[in-house]
């Protein structure tokens, strides 16, 4: 769990450091570059369509774990939006709330203790 929280961290730094710079650079208006680069179907298109999928399976993922609560969907949809600046750092407190059980993370806390009590097969 210590090498998953330090990757995250690190995840965490440059992608926010990377994204200053850019943002310093180039603007901050980055939805029509996204979807001018996927409506001229390009690679960087293709790759941009390949990182949505991406932001909306991991938006579903913080929303279904928190079972689609208020909290679950506001936090879902930002990670939809900032991608790895909101997952990286959602992840790290989460690990430290589950006190590196990976299922608890994976799953939520009411999700895991539940499937706790199942049988096993």
């Amino acid at each position: 769990m210590k090498a998953f929280r330090t990757l995250l961290a690190v995840f965490s730094i440059v992608i926010i450091s990377y994204t200053g710079v850019v943002g310093a650079r180039h603007g901050w208006n980055l939805l029509p570059i996204f979807f001018g680069d996927m409506a001229a179907m390009t690679w960087p298109g293709q790759f941009n369509v390949d990182i949505m999928c991406f932001l909306i399976l991991a938006g579903v993922w913080i929303a279904w774990r928190h079972q689609f609560s208020a909290g679950g969907l506001a936090m879902g949809v930002i990670c939809a939006f900032l991608g790895m600046m909101m997952l990286a750092p959602y992840l790290l407190i989460a690990s430290f709330i589950a006190r590196g059980d990976l299922i608890v993370l994976l799953l939520g806390k009411s999700r895991a203790e539940r499937a706790t009590l199942l049988p096993s097969a």
